[in-house]
């Protein structure tokens, strides 16, 4: 289920300058003499999931802390944490979960920033599903991006909270597209969202509702991976990084709407679709971003009931040392 894939270093560059992400190579900036670094989505990186990441690098954060980010995108959030802890990048977006499905593997990689103190991954289901809590799922048909994301493992825990099994629900891995797609046209009852996918299915005039999933299953938002060998050896340059991009998230908390519309200039797929992306930012800021006592830190006590989570219902065969999944010393 957790397919690798191998990317090289020229791969991980070709694709960050196809998607247009490269910093323009002006005099002053190359006067600065900007370090180039990679950084691996799990997903297409005009989602507005990855604002705070993408509005560090359009309003000129990253350049700022000295770096040009290039942009390339894995095969889910397990892919992003092999090719992380496999040194094909050097840092990586998953679900800050991630560490502990695959530490246990043998990938090498800690959480080094948290984009929020709640759970990232949103239960959105149609009105007329008939669905009100996570035992109504059994027997339905529920979407998710990748079986290789972690946001389907924050699934499987959400369903495992009612005693269901993957036997109970049918669950399709359709792409980051079909995931909201299959909901508006009523192939499937519901998904494993995040609050970018809403405002598509709203706008095909299908009515929706979000099940709070914070108070079924303590999962994660989304967070930073990055190696045990990169943490040795490149300490500054993930603390710059860190706070380069949680300056992008304190700009979506502070004000969604002024952010949205920032977003928006740097990731023009969005032209014409800006309400939706307001929605996008409105909800991050309410519901995934509060909770943290220190901006982009991990919570390890919720780090080690998830894991506890995991090993009792036979996601993860053993347990992982709590302090081996994250580190704070990034966000302070």
């Amino acid at each position: 289920m957790m397919r690798q894939t191998r990317f090289s270093r020229r791969e991980l560059v070709t694709a960050g300058v196809a998607l247009g992400a490269g910093v323009l190579a002006s005099p002053y900036v190359r006067a600065q003499s900007l370090e180039k670094i990679t950084y691996l989505f799990p997903a297409p990186p005009v989602l507005p999931a990855f604002g705070p990441i993408r509005l560090a690098q359009g309003k000129g954060y990253f350049k700022e802390a000295g770096f040009e980010v290039e942009f390339a995108v894995g095969r889910g959030g397990v892919d992003v944490a092999k090719q992380v802890g496999a040194g094909n990048a050097p840092l990586g977006g998953i679900v800050a979960d991630g560490p502990i499905m695959v530490r246990g593997n043998g990938v090498p990689v800690k959480i080094v920033c948290v984009f929020g103190g709640k759970g990232f991954m949103q239960l959105v289901v149609r009105e007329d599903s008939g669905i009100e809590k996570p035992a109504d799922l059994k027997g339905k048909t529920i979407t998710t991006m990748s079986y290789q994301d972690t946001t389907f493992y924050a699934l499987l825990g959400l369903m495992a909270s009612a005693g269901l099994t993957q036997n109970d629900v049918n669950v399709q891995q359709v792409g980051p597209t079909g995931v909201w797609q299959f909901v508006a046209e009523g192939k499937s009852a519901g998904m494993a969202g995040v609050p970018d996918w809403i405002p598509p299915i709203t706008a095909a005039g299908v009515k929706v509702k979000v099940i709070p999933t914070e108070q079924y299953f303590p999962h994660m938002a989304q967070g930073i991976a990055v190696s045990d060998d990169m943490i040795k050896q490149k300490p500054e340059m993930i603390r710059k990084f860190v706070r380069a991009a949680l300056r992008g998230m304190k700009d979506m908390m502070d004000n969604p709407d002024k952010a949205a519309d920032e977003f928006v200039s740097f990731v023009p797929d969005w032209k014409g679709k800006e309400a939706g992306v307001k929605f996008a930012f409105n909800m991050y800021a309410k519901d995934v971003y509060p909770g943290q006592p220190t901006l982009g830190e991990v919570n390890a006590e919720r780090l080690a009931k998830l894991q506890d989570f995991y090993l009792e219902k036979g996601f993860i065969q053993k347990k992982t040392p709590v302090a081996e999944l994250y580190t704070n010393e990034f966000v302070k």
